[in-house]
């Protein structure tokens, strides 16, 4: 697993959610920061080809890779030299949260592929137990299966908002998409070792990705984790939550199951509505 470092900030090029869960290191010398090709070199491209950055969150392209890159250069230095205050987080987009409409959010259809063979129920129970979560949370929010596509269950598929697919990679145990994301791109793949992952159960992994496909990031983003600083690009939601969901235990969370808080649901409540 390799990880690339900016100034004082660590930046991770692959992906935290995987089977080895240790702790990123921080730098602490500009010598460390590496330059763009460098950091283009490590980053882990997975099977749709799409870049993963911060644990597991797809990039599509080597355009948008640069801008990420940027952002986090830009940012770190932020961080070091002035502070950051703010107080679940929202993705934002030139400046605009990154969420559903109303109409879309309350129809989140999506196809579970039936090349998970003999998991095939299982992750269609982890799927609708990790929804769940985020139901329970806003009535706004409701995701739809549609067996009906399950075998056709590709990011080609326009009869679906998102496919979930299987996946055979070391590097993350399961990655998503953000609401922004291109059809292309909208799929949330799922690697063997979800079945293995110890104490985080199928249902709050899958509740941690679909939090991505509502525009949530990582909770560790904030300053208060004092680690794993991924970029600027949000806004808060509600208060940190060291035990959200939403934030890696490994990044000074106090969490060890990813299951989900109060302050999740409040976060929810708040981009979504009760």
């Amino acid at each position: 697993m390799t990880r690339s470092r900016l100034g004082a900030i660590a930046l991770t090029s692959a992906a935290l959610l995987g089977a080895a869960l240790a702790s990123p290191a921080l730098a602490t010398t500009d010598s460390e920061i590496p330059t763009f090709q460098q950091f283009h070199a490590d980053t882990y491209k997975d099977a749709d080809q799409q870049y993963i950055v911060n644990g597991d969150e797809p990039v599509s392209t080597t355009g948008d890779l640069r801008a990420y890159y940027d952002r986090m250069i830009e940012g770190a230095e932020e961080a070091a030299e002035e502070g950051m205050t703010a107080n679940l987080v929202v993705n934002t987009v030139g400046g605009a949260d990154d969420k559903w409409s109303t109409s879309q959010v309350g129809n989140l259809t999506y196809c579970v592929s039936t090349k998970f063979g003999t998991r095939y129920n299982d992750v269609v129970a982890a799927m609708a137990a990790g929804a769940q979560l985020w139901e329970d949370a806003s009535s706004a929010i409701d995701y739809v299966h549609v067996p009906s596509q399950d075998a056709s269950c590709t990011t080609r598929n326009r009869s679906v908002v998102f496919s979930v697919e299987p996946v055979q990679t070391s590097q993350y145990i399961a990655r998503a998409f953000f609401p922004s994301s291109p059809k292309r791109s909208r799929n949330v793949l799922v690697d063997d070792s979800i079945w293995t992952a110890g104490s985080w159960t199928p249902a709050n992994i899958m509740g941690h990705e679909l939090g991505h496909t509502l525009g949530f990031r990582h909770e560790h983003t904030r300053p208060e984790s004092g680690t794993c600083f991924e970029d600027n690009n949000w806004r808060p939601l509600t208060p940190y939550d060291s035990a959200s969901i939403m934030h890696y235990p490994q990044c000074n969370g106090t969490s060890n199951n990813l299951s989900m808080t109060d302050t999740d649901r409040q976060g929810a409540a708040a981009l979504y509505g009760a």
